[in-house]
């Protein structure tokens, strides 16, 4: 320790006075060696004073070239291929000025001599860099903690990080994996490469805390599929594209991503914190709706790890199911995969998949939730959100389902928009039901806006930047409350271990989010400026386009203000209010004949009488069912 802190003490001046003093103390030893590899002359007592002047006046020579050539500014860091060559022109300017004081000194010695000190001090300048800044890598390293990493794929790109990487002091790459047999048991670019049967064991062995895959070639299922394996082997894992790619043109737009969403939102990755609910799905069969989704799909994600004995997949849309299944078998052969093509609002095909497979848990997240298209199209929006919510939970408790749990939003809360009202009516669905079930725990999860899911804001901000703007907000004092994915898939499946019956579990989001303010920091954060009043000649501008019909400033989360706490700190259990079973009855049945008329000013009637807050005034007889 005492040579680390002597070395990080050293101010730049003392460093470039080492440096000058070694450049200089080379040069007599290598006239030394000089000599003696010069056959033709003998190092004898009087050649040594003879050439005494010479040596005084060629280590003068050897500062002022250090410093002109600027060696001395070098970062032994930085020191490859540039600073070999400064230091290839020192040597020759050393050697030549050797050549003219020994002619004018009678030439003691030989002009090989100097040719030969030349290519000396040459040899003798890099390798003493070199082990220098080894030594020192070694100091700094010895210091602090290192990340240690482990490269999956020894590719180009695999080589290039390992070589950015080498001379860092915070993380040290330790190995490569790679598929590739004729690679395995070589070196490349100095770091061992092994197979992936190899995996659990140097992980263990070399203490790895993070693998890159450096893999870019490869399609997104296939390193999905690695990367879930790895992470089953408790390690962190990154996935870098090509250096290429990153800065080509046309594409380095939705490459550099410098800010996470993590980052912008000033949120702590809250999946780390949860605790554990494998045993609550482990060997069981779980049916998920929607499972095409943003929501449903992480669900099938973070359920293999959690090792049930069967998914049943429902969707409605092909495409999504497909992608789905395929990305799932992919990532695991032990589990069944079931896909069932169809909507949840067919009861025959709800009551035969639930007989079929015996189902014990189902994650309800198929839902609209666009809010423009449901607003521009009510009866179908309420028509799957409502009804097919009631099906598919009066299918569950017809079957005995064990637990049932609902995605619902904060858009439910004090609706002013018909889909907001529409996962309302599905939240007091599920609590009337709840009520009522012997064998069923019905319960819901509500939180707020999801990133990256389709119709959220952040895809949409990304692609406007990528394109070069403007960034489109409908109102400056818009706020959002907002959770990663993978925070809004854990919640839902820790709700379902939580679960007494009835409950509206709620995610201690923090504070809302500023649109604007996030619009600019992932502006900012793309290494563009924004273009306003005080900055004309910014890259993209920020544009306010009007609240659009139902949707408001701030959304809330809860409609009362009580809560009861649960095992986790950050999830709340809600108190709140909801319709007697007959209430809950005529409100269905009116729904649902505005339904069949495709009355949109009944349904909206049907929904201020029974859903808290609506306010109908809101809408335009225009829209269209």
């Amino acid at each position: 320790m005492f040579i680390y802190d002597f070395v990080t003490s050293l101010t730049r001046a003392q460093k470039r006075l080492v440096f000058l003093f070694i450049d200089a103390a080379m040069v007599p030893v290598a006239l030394f060696l000089s000599i003696l590899l010069n056959a033709s002359i003998s190092l004898t007592g009087q050649l040594i004073v003879a050439i005494a002047p010479i040596t005084a006046a060629l280590i003068g020579t050897a500062m002022l070239a250090s410093h002109f050539l600027g060696l001395t500014r070098i970062k032994l860091n930085a020191y490859e291929f540039q600073g070999i060559m400064r230091t290839a022109v020192f040597s020759a300017i050393i050697g030549g000025a050797g050549l003219l004081l020994n002619t004018f000194a009678g030439a003691p010695v030989t002009n090989q001599t100097f040719v030969i000190l030349t290519m000396v001090l040459v040899i003798m300048g890099v390798s003493t860099r070199m082990i220098m800044r080894q030594i020192l890598i070694q100091i700094y390293r010895s210091g602090s903690e290192r990340l240690r990493i482990l490269v999956y794929g020894a590719g180009q790109t695999g080589q290039q990080l390992a070589a950015a990487l080498r001379t860092d002091d915070a993380v040290e790459p330790v190995a490569f994996i790679d598929d590739n047999p004729t690679l395995q048991s070589l070196y490349v670019a100095g770091l061992p490469v092994f197979s992936p049967a190899k995996l659990r064991e140097i992980i263990a062995r070399e203490r790895i805390d993070r693998v890159v895959l450096a893999m870019p070639s490869e399609s997104q299922t296939s390193q999905a599929r690695i990367a879930h394996r790895l992470r089953l082997l408790g390690c962190e894992v990154h996935s870098l594209p090509s250096f290429a790619a990153m800065i080509s043109e046309g594409d380095i737009g939705t490459r550099m991503t410098p800010v996470s969403m993590d980052d912008l939102l000033g949120r702590n990755r809250l999946e780390r914190e949860l605790p554990t609910v494998s045993e609550s799905y482990s060997k069981r069969t779980v049916l998920i709706s929607g499972a095409g989704g943003s929501i449903g799909s992480e669900l099938c994600r973070q359920l293999i790890a959690c090792k049930p004995a069967r998914l049943v997949l429902v969707d409605h849309s092909e495409l999504a199911l497909y992608n789905i299944v395929k990305e799932l078998r992919e990532l695991t052969d032990a589990i069944e995969i079931v896909p069932v093509l169809g909507s949840v609002c067919d009861r025959a095909l709800i009551d035969r998949v639930l007989a079929a497979y015996t189902v014990d848990v189902i994650l309800h997240a198929a839902a609209y939730k666009h809010l423009t298209l449901v607003e521009n199209n009510e009866i179908t929006g309420l028509e799957n959100n409502v009804f097919g919510t009631k099906v598919l939970a009066d299918a569950a408790r017809a079957a005995q389902v064990e637990r049932f749990i609902l995605v619902s939003s904060d858009k439910a809360v004090r609706p002013t928009n018909v889909m907001g009202a529409s996962k309302r009516l599905a939240e007091l669905v599920v609590q009337d039901l709840s009520t009522r079930a012997e064998s069923t725990r019905f319960s819901m999860v509500r939180f707020g806006n999801v990133l990256g899911s389709s119709g959220s804001v952040i895809p949409l901000f990304e692609e406007q930047i990528a394109r070069g703007g403007p960034v489109t907000l409908t109102h400056g004092e818009v706020t959002r409350y907002f959770m990663t994915i993978s925070e809004a898939a854990r919640l839902v499946l820790l709700a379902g271990s939580f679960a007494r019956g009835g409950d509206v579990f709620v995610l201690d989001m923090g504070d809302p989010v500023p649109i604007r303010k996030l619009a600019r920091q992932m502006i900012e954060g793309a290494g563009l400026t924004v273009m306003d009043e005080k900055n004309p000649n910014g890259d993209i501008e920020i544009v306010e386009i009007g609240l659009r019909p139902g949707e408001k400033l701030h959304e809330e989360l809860l409609i009362s203000p009580d809560m009861l706490t649960t095992p986790h700190h950050k999830i709340m259990r809600a108190q709140e209010s909801f319709l007697s079973e007959i209430e809950m009855a005529n409100a269905l049945r009116d729904l649902r004949q505005a339904i069949e008329l495709g009355d949109t000013t009944a349904a909206r009637t049907v929904i201020a009488r029974w859903v808290e807050r609506f306010d109908e005034s809101r809408f335009s007889d225009q829209q269209i069912s």
